[in-house]
């Protein structure tokens, strides 16, 4: 009486189907005028009625009027249902031509219906059994004799049907809809997981890109001033500065050649790739700035180490000395003495970077997005990181990276 969902109808009814759908007066009108030939066909072959097979104009007016009413029982399913049940308590009561002709109740059937499946369930049944216990009730003390008669028990019968089969389909689109809105749930949730998956992916990768491109172009910029302040008077130190210039950007391109690798889709031709640095190539690193002029003092406690560290902390320690070297020789300039300090405990590694200079990172220019990487690198393994100027001078940065298993903190 409603339109179904695609899911219960055949291939060939799913264009009218859609059209139905699509047209909510046109089918309400086509139940109407089903109801009406329903009531007429059951009030002319009823067996009790063999002397009264013609319909009276009463009984057709009151037919007409009640499945005319069931135009507008989406808009008004109570009313609808009330006047139903009115034209047929008029029916069984007035007996105009004889035995009243209880097919009447049809428009009743197809209200309470309606009703039933747009409302919740306690009220369906309330509505329900009021409905049939006034028509049954109804027509016991006026319809056929006797009381019992098959047509009486038919009413409360049909009417019974009529909410248990409403319920049923509210009960099932609830079901339907909830399956579709989990549905729509998980995907946005699928697709809000890819989001944030790929947000963080290029977070890493800009982070990665900004340390290897930061270290190794201050390196570059450096020398190449070198190169050109000794170039006329000095030339073999000239030379040695674009050998420092041309070493540092191999290195530049290498790791950036190994970065961008990583981002490669499945089929690609191989991209040579290397280990990523840690701090057992912190010599190295220290060895580019101090052939850049500065002088860095390193500190390692204990020597040696305790053992490998995990794949994960090894290269966060390695890429905030390499910011903070890069910071102190962009800000205090090429003449300031650093000192990295490394001390490893079995919970803990602490790693300071200081200087004796005067200058201090800016958060308007390129220092500003290192630190908020460092910070961002140290956060994802739950330490700490701070930075700021210190009371004698110069500026520190300081790390501490909670040491975890081997085995769960690499990637």
């Amino acid at each position: 009486m409603d339109p179904v969902t695609p899911l219960a109808v055949g291939p060939g009814l799913a264009r009218p189907h859609r059209w139905l759908a699509a047209h909510p007066r046109a089918l309400d009108t086509l139940v109407a005028v089903g109801c009406l030939a329903l009531i007429l066909i059951g009030a002319v072959s009823n067996p009790h009625l063999r002397d009264h097979q013609h319909v009276g104009v009463f009984f057709g007016l009151l037919a007409t009027l009640s499945s005319a009413s069931l135009v507008l029982r989406r808009e008004l399913p109570r009313a609808v249902l009330a006047f139903t049940c009115a034209i047929s308590v008029i029916e069984i009561v007035t007996n105009d031509e004889g035995p009243p002709r209880t097919s009447i109740v049809f428009g009743v059937v197809v209200a309470l219906y309606t009703v039933a499946a747009r409302t919740d369930r306690s009220t369906t049944w309330r509505i329900g059994a009021v409905t049939a216990v006034l028509l049954t009730g109804t027509g016991m003390l006026f319809g056929l004799t006797p009381w019992y008669a098959q047509e009486n028990w038919g009413i409360f019968a049909w009417t019974g049907l009529a909410a248990a089969v409403g319920d049923a389909v509210r009960s099932r689109r609830a079901f339907i809809a909830a399956i579709e809105e989990r549905a729509e749930r998980a995907e946005r949730t699928r697709e809000e997981e890819a989001r944030r998956r790929v947000a963080e992916e290029r977070l890493r990768i800009a982070r990665e890109l900004h340390d290897v491109v930061a270290h190794h172009i201050a390196l570059v910029n450096v020398q190449a001033g070198v190169a050109s302040h000794v170039m006329d008077n000095r030339p073999d130190q000239a030379k040695e500065a674009l050998a420092h210039v041309r070493q540092a950007s191999r290195s530049a391109l290498d790791e950036l050649r190994a970065t961008v690798g990583l981002l490669r889709q499945y089929g690609d031709p191989a991209a040579p790739t290397e280990p990523a640095p840690g701090l057992g190539v912190l010599d190295q690193l220290v060895d580019g700035f101090v052939r850049a002029g500065m002088r860095v003092q390193v500190e390692e406690r204990p020597q040696g180490g305790l053992g490998p560290l995990a794949g994960s902390v090894d290269l966060t320690a390695y890429r905030v000395v390499q910011e903070a070297l890069t910071n102190v020789h962009k800000h205090a300039g090429p003449e300031v003495k650093a000192e990295v300090r490394i001390v490893r405990t079995h919970s803990a590694l602490e790693i300071t970077v200081s200087d004796d200079g005067v200058g201090t990172p800016s958060e308007d220019d390129g220092g500003g997005h290192g630190l908020l990487g460092m910070r961002e690198r140290v956060s994802a393994l739950r330490g700490t990181c701070e930075a700021g100027p210190r009371p004698e001078g110069g500026f520190r940065v300081r790390a501490t990276l909670p040491l975890q298993a081997r085995g769960g903190g690499e990637s």
